[in-house]
């Protein structure tokens, strides 16, 4: 048994016993880890009540590469992240940006994917309340790229011939992305995806600041329209790539109950 001393966030927690906890981490060296931490629920103690759902810091594990759930000496909270818990939109944003992550991550390290969570965990918090959704978006959308399955915006997905930046194209979730014109006629299903989406999607994608998308998303808000279509490319999006078929049951109560003031999708 070796001792680990990582970044770590938490991403999923359910009580265990009288005094203790199970919890997905995502840490920087060693991806997703499940790990006891024992006495958690006690007020005292080296791993207290402080290490909640998105809570962020040092954790120590003692590994041992033939079990499925690990020890967790510690875990030094350096960020707690309790505006999250404090909106129900933002713990329902966050909590499918955590279901995203915990779906397509493995146990090798991904300095991006860390870094990609941690920084939309922040925006979410941070968020003004009409910028929550694109903020989850972006962060979503981060998530894909970082786990490498991002989708082609400047290439055609399927000839691969240079799609112009200022055309509203074809989007094919099977193609795995834009298509040029002629793909697009002969794709046998696609979704139209107008420039100034593609251009906000191209953004997202590049974990770009908001002043360095055409349309700045804190600046100008995306309007509950716009919003919906988005969820709805994200959603389709993910059901096509993610290898295992079961429901994003966070990913559905983001997009249909807490999302946005919009009405729920149909």
């Amino acid at each position: 048994m070796s001792l680990l001393v990582t970044q770590a966030m938490v991403l999923h927690a359910f009580d265990y016993l009288e005094t203790s906890r199970v919890l997905r981490l995502l840490t920087r060296e060693s991806g997703l880890q499940s790990v006891l931490a024992k006495g958690a629920r006690r007020t005292r103690g080296r791993v207290g009540t402080g290490v909640d759902l998105f809570a962020e810091g040092e954790a120590q594990l003692y590994v041992k590469p033939t079990r499925d759930l690990q020890t967790l000496a510690s875990f030094d909270v350096s960020r707690s992240r309790t505006a999250l818990a404090l909106d129900m939109r933002r713990f329902a944003a966050a909590s499918a940006i955590a279901e995203l992550v915990l779906r397509i991550a493995g146990d090798e390290p991904n300095s991006a994917l860390f870094d990609g969570v941690s920084s939309s965990l922040d925006d979410i918090a941070l968020a003004t309340d009409d910028a929550i959704v694109a903020r989850a978006l972006a962060g979503a959308w981060r998530v894909v790229a970082a786990a490498g399955f991002a989708p082609a915006l400047d290439d055609c997905a399927n000839c691969h011939t240079p799609v112009p930046s200022d055309d509203a194209v074809s989007f094919s979730h099977p193609a795995g992305g834009a298509l040029c014109a002629g793909c697009g006629r002969r794709a046998a299903t696609a979704r139209k995806l107008p420039a100034d989406a593609r251009g906000l999607l191209r953004g997202w994608l590049a974990g770009a600041d908001a002043v360095h998308i055409e349309v700045p998303v804190e600046v100008q808000p995306m309007d509950s329209a716009s919003a919906r279509a988005h969820q709805r490319l994200l959603r389709e999006f993910l059901r096509e790539h993610l290898s295992e078929d079961r429901p994003l049951r966070a990913f559905a109560a983001w997009e249909t109950g807490f999302g946005s003031s919009a009405e729920p999708v149909q």
